[in-house]
């Protein structure tokens, strides 16, 4: 087996209008949520183009076209799974996960826990495997000025090794 890693990211400017805010396919909030096509989980979103970059898959875009109607608010847990699906058809598995949320507020400790029980399965490791912390942006620029929120993701991946 061959180890390869990626790396995603993520931004979203906060919605203006009242919406729920999704971060590792869990509700954080029920009307300060962020601006998207999706449900604009910006942690999932960038996790799963750490997984398609990772086996040279296009980017998300690609498999959920902004301009899709189909795709309008998409739970992003279904683009976790499309990207995971796409990994095992590589015959690869997941080994582990590393997430981080940038954002003035909310506090997203507690809810860490529900993410990575939430996010585990569909990536098929234990939740000890899914690191997801957060950090502000220490009051500079747009993040620092809350208007959005950001998101970085690294994978371990094992897949078979090419001939």
């Amino acid at each position: 087996m061959t180890t390869l890693v990626g790396l995603g990211y993520d931004i979203h400017q906060f919605s203006p209008t009242p919406r729920p805010l999704w971060l590792g396919g869990v509700q954080v909030h029920e009307t300060k949520g962020l601006k998207g096509h999706s449900d604009a989980d910006v942690l999932c979103h960038a996790l799963a183009d750490a997984i398609l970059g990772a086996i040279g898959e296009p980017d998300i875009g690609y498999w959920f076209p902004p301009n899709d109607d189909s795709c309008e608010n998409i739970c992003s847990l279904r683009i976790v799974e499309k990207a995971v699906s796409l990994l095992r058809e590589q015959g690869g598995k997941v080994v582990n996960v590393d997430c981080a949320l940038i954002a003035e507020a909310p506090r997203i400790l507690p809810f860490v826990q529900q993410m990575k029980e939430t996010l585990a399965p569909i990536l098929g490791i234990q939740p000890r495997r899914v690191g997801i912390k957060a950090t502000t942006n220490e009051k500079l620029g747009a993040l620092g000025r809350r208007e959005g929120m950001a998101a970085f993701a690294t994978v371990s991946l094992l897949v078979p090794d090419e001939e």
